[in-house]
């Protein structure tokens, strides 16, 4: 808790009011996460730090996007308050933004990315319509140039920010770029999803190596014996996962090419579909030993 409290000190110092989004699931693995988030957020007592919970999930299930509206509405107080910064031609000051938006999901990067340019072009239409490029009747959504390049601009932020921390572009980058979540969106999403999996579990532990070392997590030194960054796993941990492709590949084209009688058929499939789920069982069973772990911290740990 006291690491907390003197968070929110520091962020009250430099940014001022704080209103924390909190976007993770309200059910399920995240659900603990969001409960102690509340909770420590409680415990503050202090009235410049508001939470508000918004279960981004369950709200959009079923392509249900315009329910993010809810959200927005619920702290456009808070936004209203806590203004803008803003200076005339001379430099004088005539706005002064008092408080900011801190939005959150698991990663903080795809739920995130989507709530933050959704508040961010509430604030510019605000700006906008203040300065007078538009008309108080006026909608940013009807300036068809510049929203192409507002949304994309967002999107491509996104991808940026993902494709260094998860390895692949964002997710929900369709709504983000068009304003709409698509069915080829979903299909994207799952295709990155699953990049993600295997980057993070079979070939990222190089990548938290060289930030260790980029941080100062490691120190080398000339003593060290580094010898063990260029040990070749055995030829198992490459042989069982194409043998488990190449098994469930065949499963599925002796369903989908069925033999002369079913009894073939059968076979064929039964025998692939062991071999699969065999070689699966294997690789599930000595899962820390397929991962692709970082080692240079963790050797310092069992050092």
């Amino acid at each position: 808790m006291d690491g907390f409290q003197r968070h929110f000190d520091s962020q009250l110092i430099s940014y001022g009011k704080q209103v924390i989004i909190n976007l993770v699931d309200q059910k399920g693995p995240e659900k603990s996460l969001e409960q102690v988030f509340s909770k420590m957020t409680a415990s503050l007592g202090n009235g410049m730090v508001k939470y508000c919970a918004f279960d981004f999930h369950k709200e959009c299930s079923r392509m249900r996007w315009d329910r993010l509206q809810i959200l927005l509405d619920r702290v456009a107080d808070q936004q209203d308050e806590f203004g803008y910064f803003l200076v005339d031609p001379e430099g004088k000051m005539i706005l002064q933004q008092d408080g900011t938006f801190r939005t959150n999901c698991i990663d903080c990067l795809d739920r995130t990315n989507v709530v933050q340019s959704l508040i961010a072009r509430r604030s510019i239409q605000s700006q906008l319509q203040r300065i007078g490029v538009l008309h108080v009747s006026q909608r940013i959504d009807e300036q068809a140039e510049f929203e192409k390049i507002y949304k994309n601009s967002w999107a491509d932020n996104a991808n940026a920010c993902a494709k260094q921390y998860a390895g692949t572009g964002a997710l929900k980058t369709d709504f983000t770029r068009t304003g709409k979540r698509t069915k080829w969106g979903l299909v994207m999403d799952g295709w990155n999803s699953m990049i993600r999996y295997y980057k993070n579990n079979f070939s990222d532990g190089f990548r938290q190596d060289s930030i260790d070392l980029f941080l100062g997590n490691y120190v080398v030194d000339e003593a060290d014996n580094l010898a063990f960054l260029h040990d070749q796993k055995e030829w198992r941990f490459l042989a069982l996962p194409i043998i488990m492709v190449v098994a469930f590949s065949m499963c599925i084209i002796c369903l989908l090419m069925a033999g002369d009688t079913w009894t073939e058929t059968l076979a064929y499939v039964l025998f692939w579909g062991s071999a699969s789920f065999g070689t699966a069982a294997i690789i599930l069973f000595n899962g820390k030993e397929f991962v692709d772990a970082p080692r240079l911290v963790q050797k310092e740990k069992m050092d």
